[in-house]
Formats: structure tokens, sequence, C-alpha cells
């Protein structure tokens, strides 16, 4: 297959994830996420909303350069990460490949629990650059695919999203992506394939 053909057919697999009313459920069957059908709207709309995703419409805004998909469940609590910050941020995630209809990869899993991805991530006049930590082994993101590369497509919520911890019933911030394979992890930029994704990101102590 040419890569011409892989990527119609990644676009082919991203308009249908789309389109159905998707659940995606662990191996032994357990419901994890409900993803649903997915209203898109253009990166106008999402600006005129005020930068915001309405979730009662499971609203994703498509950003036209990259081709990923964003739907913002919280913004989060505490502050944006400013130009010229660095932070470390703990996230976690549940990966989906989209092409396979199957659940990828995850750190939402008690083996995971003491050992979470850990990103290094810094604004440089609205540029945002970040690593995966390892300096306690890394995390399932980092083991899974041995980068310590963070996806491009992880990177588009921190314009938007604010970084915290967790304080009385305000909650940290939590992202839905859908990433092609050019802003994906090693794996799918390799092989051609697109990747769902849920993210919550919060502010390390």
């Amino acid at each position: 297959m040419t890569y011409a053909e892989q990527k119609e057919k990644e676009r082919d697999a991203i308009n249908n994830f789309i389109s159905r009313d998707i659940t995606i459920r662990d191996h032994d069957g357990n419901t994890l996420i409900h993803v649903g059908r997915i209203n898109v709207i253009d990166e106008d709309q999402f600006v005129a909303h005020g930068n915001k995703t309405d979730t009662t419409k499971n609203e994703y805004v498509v950003f036209g350069n990259s081709g990923v998909y964003m739907q913002i469940r919280r913004e989060g609590v505490g502050n944006r990460l400013e130009p010229g910050q660095s932070k470390q941020v703990i996230a976690r995630y549940t990966e989906f490949n989209i092409l396979r209809d199957s659940l990828q990869s995850s750190n939402e899993t008690l083996y995971y629990n003491t050992t979470p991805d850990i990103i290094d991530i810094s604004n440089t006049y609205g540029t945002f650059t970040a690593s995966f930590n390892i300096d306690d082994g890394g995390g399932a993101m980092y083991r899974t695919y041995g980068s310590t590369s963070v996806p491009a497509g992880w990177l588009i919520p921190f314009t938007y999203i604010r970084l915290g911890r967790q304080v009385s019933d305000e909650q940290i911030a939590k992202v839905r992506l859908i990433i092609p394979h050019s802003q994906g992890q090693s794996d799918a930029s390799s092989n051609v394939y697109p990747c769902f994704y849920e993210i919550s990101f919060q502010e390390m102590r």
C-alpha cells in the first residue's frame, strides 16, 4: 500500500470513528469511555464559543493545520502555562487505536499508579516543547514506545487548559483528542494510523 493510500485509509477510519456511537472497552469487556457520535466544529466556531467545546453536544474542534480534533472536557484549575514558564505535569491517559478499533495502551491501571507519565513542558513564546521524564523509569508511553518524545498532538491543549492540582470540588484538566499519525507517537507515525486519547493533566508539586 502506498503512503497516499495509507493516509486515505486513515482519513476514512477517522471519519467512521466520528460518525459512530463508540464505546471503548477494556480487554474484559468493561466500559472505559463512552465517546458517542462526535459533532465537529471549526476553529472560528471554537473561538466564538470562548475557546470551549460544548460537551452536552459532544463537540470537538478540528484544527486545520494539524488535523487534530480536541474536546475540552474540563478546563482545569490553576493557571495556563505562560510564555517563559516550564512545569512538570502528570498525564493520565487511555489510548485507542482507531484503525484497529482496539484499546492500545493506558496508564489508568494499578500497575502504573506509582509511575504515571510525567511530562517536562516549556512554553517558549507560545510554542510548547515537551518530553517524557524517565528519571524513575518512565510511564506507560515511554515503556510502550521507547521514546521520550511527547506526541505533538498532546501539546495542542496546553494553549487552552489550566494546570494545577485538584482543590475542593474543582477538578484538573481533561481532554479528548483524535490524533492523526503525523501528530502522534512513533509507532503511529511509522505505521500511519490515528489514535483517540482521553488525557488528564495535573501539575506536579
